[in-house]
């Protein structure tokens, strides 16, 4: 049995198809009002439409790609004002949730959250950028999860879903990675003393610099393209 007719293999190629598309959707490679043709984008993933609809699905569940009557999946206009509003209700709800873990953290949940941070210290040193991604939400879900409070972290997670390419987006904006964790070493500071206070600000601040990072690089990208 091949990889097309196994479906064990369909979520794991589907999900490279959605990241390689988010990637060049995010980077301005692939313009706004594109048409996302099934059967192209099967012949280039080498893949059937089981994982390709699957992956444009996932698209149109974060707002990147729209499907339209007739037309079928279209790349979305999304406006720099339209993502800034994301990130600054992004960023209340990560305040929220540092906030409340670093006063609920458990001591175990607190030293898995340093280990993570250690981690991705070999990622930014080898310019990694996918494997610092992994990392860096892998940091997120511990602080969701350090809340105790599950409406929460599932509200928490499903923004995350949806910002999930943007957020991405701006690591890839020269010097970024190592800046972001700095931040969460500020951030893991603030809750290994129980201060929720100070990591509720520290995670502002840290929402509005990817935000930051996110425009400049678009407006590389866009620079760059014309």
């Amino acid at each position: 049995m091949n990889a097309e007719q196994d479906p064990s293999t369909v979520p794991l190629l589907s999900e490279r198809i959605r990241m390689a598309l988010a990637d060049e959707i995010t980077a301005g490679l692939i313009a706004p009002g594109t048409q996302l043709d099934e059967q192209q984008l099967g012949t280039r993933f080498g893949a059937s439409r089981t994982p390709v609809r699957e992956a444009l699905r996932q698209l149109s569940a974060s707002g990147l790609v729209e499907m339209r009557p007739r037309r079928g999946a279209v790349v979305a206009a999304m406006t720099a004002e339209r993502i800034f509003e994301m990130f600054e209700l992004s960023a209340e709800i990560e305040a929220l949730c540092v906030r409340l873990a670093a006063w609920r953290m458990t001591p175990l949940e607190r030293n898995r959250l340093r280990r993570i941070h250690e981690e991705s210290a070999d990622a930014v040193a080898r310019g990694d950028i996918d494997e610092y991604d992994r990392l860096n939400w892998r940091f997120h879900d511990s602080i969701y999860e350090g809340t105790h409070n599950a409406f929460i972290v599932e509200q928490a997670k499903a923004l995350r879903e949806r910002m999930a390419a943007f957020r991405r987006a701006q690591l890839r904006e020269d010097g970024r990675p190592a800046l972001s964790r700095e931040e969460h070493g500020a951030l893991l500071e603030a809750i290994m003393r129980g201060d929720g206070e100070e990591a509720a600000k520290q995670m502002r601040a840290h929402m509005f610099n990817a935000s930051g990072a996110l425009e400049r690089f678009a407006s590389f990208v866009n620079s760059d393209h014309r």
